[in-house]
């Protein structure tokens, strides 16, 4: 048995985010000692490892709720897992192509200042005041 701050340092969680996700049911509401202290068992801990890896690769919680759900099921195909995390490598990819475009803008942006101009003079400035100064949509 683990109490729940042994299983924040081992996982990494946080110990208010541990006690988010067992009022989110993502994991089983600890069994409670004599005095009121949580205790986790084994499985709580590689759940929460679980958990913590698909928060670290950007799942968000109602998908990791259907991986949960699906890994309860050993024998049934794969193909729903491969979906979600299909779906995420998507949206991951969105991101990156939305940070590239603000990276393109900032680039160009700075470009414009030699740092010798004065602040009335600045593009920078000029260019965050005014949204038809950006070159796309970002």
């Amino acid at each position: 048995m683990h109490s729940i701050g042994e299983l924040s340092r081992r996982t990494g969680v946080k110990v208010p985010t541990i006690r988010y996700y067992e009022q989110m049911g993502l994991i089983e509401a600890a069994e409670r000692t004599g005095g009121n202290q949580r205790r986790y068992e084994k499985g709580d801990l590689e759940r929460l490892t679980f958990i913590r890896h698909a928060r670290d690769l950007g799942f968000p919680i109602e998908a990791i709720r259907e991986l949960i759900s699906l890994s309860g099921h050993p024998g049934r195909p794969c193909d729903r897992a491969d979906t979600i995390a299909a779906e995420q490598l998507a949206q991951v990819r969105e991101k990156i192509a939305r940070l590239q475009k603000l990276e393109s803008e900032l680039q160009r942006i700075t470009g414009h200042c030699d740092g010798d101009h004065a602040i009335e003079d600045c593009y920078v400035i000029r260019a965050l005041s005014d949204h038809g100064l950006c070159e796309s949509e970002h």
